[in-house]
């Protein structure tokens, strides 16, 4: 087998050497460089026996790798290269190389940690970080120190840290240069407006760009939805001598191919999102235009939320997307921000094991047996994150109250969903396999509303392609229908996310899970007294609400009649002003049925009281007044007078009030009028009530013989008299 020569073949050598005695290696080589074209078919002839995993961030990237090395043997996929990506794959008897994306190892590794077979694990482009390459490097690192020392395990990127991963795993760090073209870097010389929408800057740019250049250009994007926009910003230019081709997850795969395929009938313009940093090689791509931003999912553990954050790129990040420039030849790179602004960008992009959504991952760990302490990881995942997926995996049965993995919970870790999804399946059986598939996959209706009903008809013979095999395999995984509808489904998949509809005109909504959410003020859905949202963009105080669909209260009740239950609640209501005491039934933060509660015991009572005057302010009498002015006009000389100002009186309401609220003021007219001065007076105590008396005395008498009130609220004690009435007063 002759080798394509590239940059990463003068290091072979090293690799191979360093695998072979000490099992594990880092391989650091900048884009270009050949390691995922190379170095699965240099390891291949060293191994006796056994496969070789090489795991790839995405399903595109995992096919294209394995294509590039089935052809470079000249063989077809499925001979000694084969694949494995959700909804694919082409495996043969005689496959010994499998380019698989990440969740699968994952699978394999629970279903056999002995990896029986496997001769070496590699993880491309490991700099990416994602969720599932931490997890899968995590437990593979475990097999190997538990059971399997002979696993060889590599690590390949592109730019990465390396030095904290080697550090973990014991291992070497071989370095290759690579041979890339050189890239002229373009800046901006003024930062663009803050009025210019980012699709209309990034065009003005792609024109300069063809105007000084030749060849493809790559043109980076933050997601979809700018692609399109630009695109259709492009739509001028003269079809004859140019393609303009979008190039992101979502897109058919036949679609993704024509724009990474070369051309030579027109100027190739790939519009796409990060998805084209790594792994992919676009052939004719000579200029690339980063716009300089990138979508990434963050996870709000407090929220139960995830959403997608639109961010400026890491510094590794442009220089990834920079070197796409010059994988053919001398290359352009044009950066839409200034040379000085280089120097605020992050060094390297956040791991998703620290912002992510972790249920997958809690899950997975409970299946291994183990907790994160016990396991290898780069980068610790973040506690809250964990807590909240712990907490979501035993609302779904997943886990029990000790976070043991249950019986159901192994049983939903087989399928390819999130947890959510799988628990869903698993309760609605083949007829939830398209909701299933619809919700698994990014909204193909955006600008339909919010409704899910709506997007039913996507399942039919008219819907994608895609969207149909994916639910007719999810439906050979499920058992039987269990006479669901899509409501019902929604909700046992989201039984934090069913929302009750607040008063008021605008439509909001209360979450089981305690959170806000509201819909478009124009959408369709607005009226239903109770929804499930399946899909919300965590932002704000109310999450906007992106999908969802109508449930009934009886289909509520009927699902989780053994999480309803009835709760007293004695509390202040700031809107009316008065204490409201009622007996609710409740499904989490749902108010389902409320009625008055008659008898109320006196410490809720007072509780209730107590939170009101926090909310209105100490009530505030002549007497009161009076008696606090002169405690601390007295309190600046002496430090034995107990501190009167309001703050601390109001926080400590429960020690010196309480005794005196019975009975209990209970609204806002009756707390204002409540006199607090022998409450103020047991708090002083006898000592320092005589003390008030003999030195900061009420009044004080004339030589009229009349007695004149002080007024101790000033810097000094103050009174009004008539100055000849002090004639003959000798103190």
């Amino acid at each position: 087998m002759q080798l394509p020569d590239l940059p990463i073949t003068e290091v072979l050598p090293a690799l191979l050497g360093a695998l072979k005695s000490d099992g594990c290696a880092v391989l650091q080589a900048p884009p270009g460089a050949g390691k995922t074209t190379v170095v699965p078919l240099a390891l291949l002839p060293t191994l006796e026996t056994g496969k070789i995993i090489m795991l790839e961030p995405r399903r595109l990237a995992a096919r294209a790798a394995a294509e590039r090395l089935a052809d470079t043997l000249g063989e077809r996929i499925g001979q000694t290269v084969g694949y494995r990506i959700k909804g694919d794959t082409k495996i043969g008897p005689h496959t010994r190389i499998e380019v698989v994306t990440e969740g699968i190892l994952t699978r394999m590794l629970q279903t056999d940690p002995m990896l029986d077979g496997v001769a070496a694990v590699i993880f491309d482009e490991f700099h990416e970080r994602s969720l599932n390459a931490d997890l899968g490097l995590a437990l593979c690192w475990e097999a190997r120190n538990a059971v399997r020392s002979d696993l060889i395990v590599l690590a390949m990127s592109a730019t990465l840290d390396a030095q904290p991963l080697a550090e973990m795993l014991g291992a070497p760090i071989i370095t290759s240069t690579g041979r890339a073209f050189p890239v002229e870097t373009h800046w901006l010389d003024t930062p663009t407006s803050s009025t210019t929408r980012l699709e209309q800057a990034t065009r003005d740019l792609v024109l300069r760009a063809l105007n000084e250049t030749q060849g493809g250009v790559l043109v980076f994007l933050p997601g979809e939805a700018e692609i399109r926009r630009l695109a259709n910003l492009l739509g001028d230019l003269p079809a004859s001598g140019h393609a303009v081709l979008p190039l992101y997850g979502a897109l058919p795969f036949a679609d993704q191919r024509r724009a990474i395929e070369p051309m030579t009938a027109a100027r190739k313009i790939v519009l796409a999102t990060s998805i084209a940093e790594t792994s992919l090689t676009i052939q004719d791509i000579r200029v690339v235009v980063d716009c300089g931003l990138t979508r990434r999912s963050r996870f709000d553990p407090g929220k139960g939320m995830q959403s997608l954050v639109t961010e400026r790129v890491s510094k590794a990040e442009a220089e990834q997307r920079k070197g796409r420039a010059g994988r053919v030849a001398h290359g352009w790179c044009y950066r839409l921000w200034t040379r000085g602004a280089e120097g605020a960008l992050a060094e390297f992009a956040p791991p998703e094991i620290a912002s992510g959504d972790l249920t997958d991952m809690a899950l997975q760990l409970s299946i291994w047996g183990a907790c994160e302490d016990d396991l290898a990881f780069v980068t610790p995942p973040s506690a809250g994150g964990l807590a909240a997926a712990r907490e979501l995996l035993r609302q779904l049965g997943a886990l029990d109250e000790n976070d043991h993995v249950t019986p159901h919970g192994k049983q939903i870790a087989q399928y390819p969903l999130h947890a959510r999804l799988a628990h869903m399946l698993a309760h609605s059986g083949e007829n939830g396999a398209g909701l299933a598939a619809l919700l698994s996959e990014r909204d193909p209706m955006r600008d339909a509303g919010a409704d899910l009903m709506v997007r039913k008809r996507l399942l039919g013979r008219d819907g994608p392609a895609t969207l149909r095999a994916e639910a007719k395999r999810l439906a050979k995984m499920a058992g039987p229908d269990k006479g669901l509808d899509w409501a019902e489904m929604a909700a046992l998949a989201y039984p934090d996310r069913i929302g009750a509809r607040r008063s008021g005109d605008a439509p909001r909504y209360l979450l089981s899970g305690g959170r806000g959410a509201q819909l478009d003020t124009q959408d369709a859905l607005g009226s239903a007294e109770y929804i499930v949202a399946t899909d919300l963009d965590g932002k704000g105080r109310d999450a906007k609400i992106r999908r969802a669909v109508q449930i009934s209260e009886s289909a509520i009740r009927g699902l989780y009649a053994d999480r309803i239950d009835w709760h007293d609640t004695v509390h202040w209501s700031r809107r009316e002003r008065k204490i409201v005491a009622t007996r609710q039934e409740r499904f989490g933060a749902l108010v389902l049925t409320e009625k008055p509660l008659p008898d109320i015991p006196q410490d809720q009572v007072t509780n209730a009281v107590i939170e009101g005057i926090r909310a209105l302010g100490l009530p505030r009498s002549k007497k009161a007044d009076q008696l606090l002015h002169r405690a601390n006009w007295l309190a600046r000389a002496d430090k034995s007078i107990p501190d009167l100002a309001e703050p601390a009186l109001l926080a400590s309401l429960e020690e010196w009030l309480a005794p005196f609220l019975v009975p209990a003021p209970r609204n806002a007219d009756q707390i204002t009028g409540f006199d607090i001065t022998p409450a103020l007076k047991m708090l002083l105590g006898p000592a320092a009530i005589q003390k008030l008396d003999t030195e900061v005395p009420t009044h004080i008498t004339v030589p009229t013989g009349r007695k004149v009130a002080v007024d101790y609220s000033g810097d000094s004690p103050e009174i009004e008299i008539r100055l000849q009435e002090l004639f003959g007063l000798d103190r």
